[in-house]
């Protein structure tokens, strides 16, 4: 490696460690001379004329504007709305954001305009009449709502990248981090680096420019954010051994030193899989933030990475069980990581100078790092991670010189708020309101004994104080925040989102096992030679990797959601399969696709002959016909009302293979093509749907709202068959890739193109999931089916 870059890096490094130093000594001797509590006992004085209330209004609001649990996002907000507090709330959440990512000070003109801008596309976003008809998850985390924002913005092809990134690291997280954390903190990292971008931007931004600006944050977003699960998070975990965190760290900091990711090489260890996956998306986002900035950015770039990475290093290398640690030691690391974290960002965008901004960050890190190792300090403990706070636990008795962090957490309060702020009277309302929210959340999570017998070893040393503070946290009301209430939504949607998918897979696993052993067709005894045949290649056809989408979808709607018992809608799956399957038989004619292979096997008329595989789907018809006449448990008026609607169903799709046979090798509208595709594949998908609610008798308005699903869920799914057939493996797919291609068929893709037709699937996945929320009640499964057939390699 170059020693003059080793040299410069660590002669950039000791530069910042000498700032640090001086500001820690700074507040060590405000903290030594107890000069915060008194400035700040008088801020709370005055703070606490707006926050505690002698006699509350509350009683005469009537009942149903009661403060409802703020786990109900849009209930609370509108309760907000209703006592008049929403504009407040919302103008200190942003104008704490404002702060804390953009590194403004709020006694500007210019920043406060751009923060009430803010609030009010906010409210209206919150205050919107169809915001809160949503079912299942708010729509500020669904990828519906990502999209449509992705729409109005142009950057439709931006953000279809960004879900399948998220998606791939989701399945790639190991086990031994947090995942929903890790997610969380990627995601939180694409948005702050999307604001910087925002605030730059006003309504005389050209289009083009705007929509250009929006594309790269979101790149540079994910490829900045990628560090925080696949970096710190992998460091400071036990996924990796020591061997191996030794390997990725050298990796990592060579990467840092010469503007190179240097090859994997030879891995030591059993985490090789997982390292060349983390390896290869870090290269890609850095290649991309490399070529994204201006060359005489780089080297700033390079340099406060270094010095990020460096303090991360140091930090991450103590162990509690050293009882030696200075506080500088303890104090001086985080006050350089926690500024250079966010100060990086601006040189990730290549942002243009902005007087104060480094000031201000670099003062304002440790004040986030305290509280946030605060909350986590027993998370920490278990751990064996070195904090302030941890280290402050365990060795204060032995350790008289310790400086104790909560203390020091007020020092650079008072810091903040009189020299970094100069008294701003906004200031002041919003950090107090940060700090009495951060200990009000405490105090909820650890409950009251926990949280006092905290206090009595952190804040005994300043007991008036305390005594204020205390009183503050139990009386005080109106210190929440937006970001805070979202930040809880997204952790306990991601980990709910979690759950249901993998009860999701598992239920398409079980229920596929269940049916294949149903659909098996048995053969009576003495039976004659040729039905013998026709019941062989009729099985031949039934087995293979079939996905059975269709009737498991009937399952999932018929026993989970309606309540019908399994053994009463047995015929039905069974007539669904030989339904679908004859269609696919008679699809793979030589008269008609002329395909060689289905579900990873030789097509029926190649192992026995045309005339046979012809006979073989009208046999299935009859099965499947059958079937539904057996549904022996359920009133003849509604027995004869399903088979009506199967007749014309099976209609349907005959119309929709003639029409799609008749389209080969001629041009299609994109009309035409939805038409085709509505007939072909949507028709099915709605008869799985549609057939239990029949049986279920459920009501028109939702069988309607489950057409519409259908529609636009089946043409979702036709497009990814189409981009798969682009490019897909023919293992995977079970049938030849390209097909299209030589028959020279229209499909979406020869339409629309590949970007178009993505851009198309998403919008029908969009549509879909308008659907959903029209529904009754939420319906995981049919929203991770959607998931499922825009996200699948099959």
């Amino acid at each position: 490696m170059n020693n003059a870059l080793i040299d410069h890096a660590e002669a950039g490094y000791q530069l910042a460690e000498h700032k640090a130093a001086q500001y820690f000594a700074s507040l060590h001797n405000q903290l030594m001379n107890n000069t915060y509590t008194t400035v700040l006992m008088q801020d709370f004085h005055q703070w606490q004329k707006k926050h505690i209330h002698r006699f509350s209004w509350l009683p005469w609001i009537s009942r149903t504007a009661r403060k409802p649990d703020s786990r109900d996002v849009y209930r609370y907000i509108h309760w907000l709305n209703v006592t008049g507090k929403l504009d407040e709330y919302l103008d200190r959440s942003i104008s704490y954001i404002y702060m804390r990512d953009l590194g403004k000070a709020l006694d500007t003109p210019e920043t406060q305009a751009r923060i009430q801008r803010v609030v009010q596309d906010t409210k209206r976003y919150f205050m919107r009449k169809d915001g809160a008809k949503r079912q299942g998850q708010p729509d500020f985390i669904s990828l519906a709502a990502l999209y449509r924002w992705a729409q109005k913005e142009n950057v439709e092809t931006a953000v279809i990248w960004l879900i399948q990134k998220l998606e791939n690291v989701a399945s790639n997280i190991p086990k031994e981090l947090d995942a929903e954390q890790a997610q969380r903190k990627l995601i939180k990292i694409i948005l702050g680096v999307v604001l910087h971008v925002n605030d730059e931007l006003d309504e005389t931004t050209p289009i083009p420019e705007r929509s250009k600006r929006f594309d790269a944050a979101i790149r540079l977003g994910y490829s900045y954010g990628l560090t925080y699960p696949f970096i710190d998070d992998l460091l400071d975990s036990q996924a990796l051994t020591s061997q191996e965190k030794e390997q990725y760290s050298l990796l990592i900091r060579k990467a840092l030193l010469t503007g190179i990711v240097p090859d994997i090489g030879e891995w030591n260890g059993d985490n090789e899989e997982v390292i060349r996956y983390v390896h290869s998306e870090l290269r890609e986002a850095f290649e991309y933030i490399k070529n994204y900035q201006r060359p005489e950015m780089q080297r700033t770039f390079f340099e406060q990475s270094y010095v990020f990475f460096q303090s991360q290093e140091l930090d991450r290398a103590k162990k509690l069980t050293n009882a030696n640690y200075t506080n500088e030691e303890l104090y001086i690391p985080i006050i350089i990581k926690s500024s250079s974290s966010r100060l990086i960002v601006r040189s990730v965008l290549s942002a243009s100078e902005d007087e104060g901004f480094d000031l201000r960050t670099f003062y304002y890190g440790i004040y986030n790092q305290l509280a946030d190792d605060f909350a986590d300090m027993f998370d920490d403990l278990e751990e064996g991670a070195v904090t302030p706070y941890t280290y402050y636990l365990k060795y204060r008795d032995l350790r008289p010189d310790l400086i104790n962090p909560y203390e020091l957490y007020w020092t650079v309060i008072s810091h903040l708020i009189h020299s970094v702020y100069n008294s701003d009277a906004k200031t002041r309302e919003v950090i107090l309101n940060r700090a009495i929210n951060g200990l009000k959340r405490s105090r909820e999570r650890l409950g009251s004994a926990k949280y006092n017998e905290i206090m009595d070893i952190f804040a005994s040393g300043q007991p008036e104080f305390n005594d204020l503070i205390q009183r503050m946290v139990r009386k005080a009301d109106d210190v929440d925040f937006l970001d805070k209430l979202l930040r809880d939504q997204v952790v306990v949607h991601l980990k709910n989102d979690k759950k249901e998918k993998e009860d999701f897979i598992q239920t398409v696993r079980n229920v596929r096992e269940r049916i294949n052993m149903e659909v098996q067709i048995s053969k009576p005894n003495a039976i004659p030679e040729m039905k013998e045949t026709l019941i062989d290649a009729a099985n031949y056809s039934l087995q293979g990797s079939g996905k059975r989408l269709r009737p498991i979808l009937t399952w999932v709607m018929g026993v989970r959601e309606y309540g019908l018992s399994e053994a009463s809608i047995v015929p039905l799956l069974r007539s669904l399969e030989y339904m679908h399957t004859a269609s696919l038989i008679f699809d793979d004619l030589p008269t008609q696709d002329n395909a060689s292979t289905r579900r990873g096997r030789s097509t029926l008329h190649q192992v026995h002959n045309s005339a046979t595989a012809e006979l073989t789907g009208l046999f299935l018809i009859q099965k499947a016909i059958g079937e539904q006449s057996s549904l022996s448990q359920f009133d003849a008026a509604t027995v004869l009302t399903l088979i009506r609607y199967s007749a014309e169903k099976a209609e349907d799709m005959c119309m929709g293979q003639a029409m799609d046979l008749n389209a080969k090798g001629k041009a299609q509208t994109l009309d035409q093509l939805n038409m085709i595709c509505f007939y072909k594949t949507g028709i099915a998908f709605e008869a799985a749907l549609v057939m239990p609610a029949i049986l279920a008798q459920v009501k028109d308005s939702e069988i309607s709202s489950l057409k519409v699903f259908a529609y636009h869920a089946g043409i979702a799914f036709q497009i990814k068959d189409d981009l798969l057939d682009l490019d897909g493996n023919d293992l995977l797919l079970g049938k030849p890739a390209g097909q299209d291609v030589r028959n020279n068929n229209s499909t979406f893709v020869s339409i629309l193109g590949e970007d178009g037709a993505r851009k198309a699937m998403w919008e029908h996945y969009c549509l879909a999931t308008d659907a959903l929320a029209e529904m009754p009640k939420h319906i995981p499964f049919l929203k991770h089916l959607l998931d499922y057939m825009v996200g699948r390699e099959r």
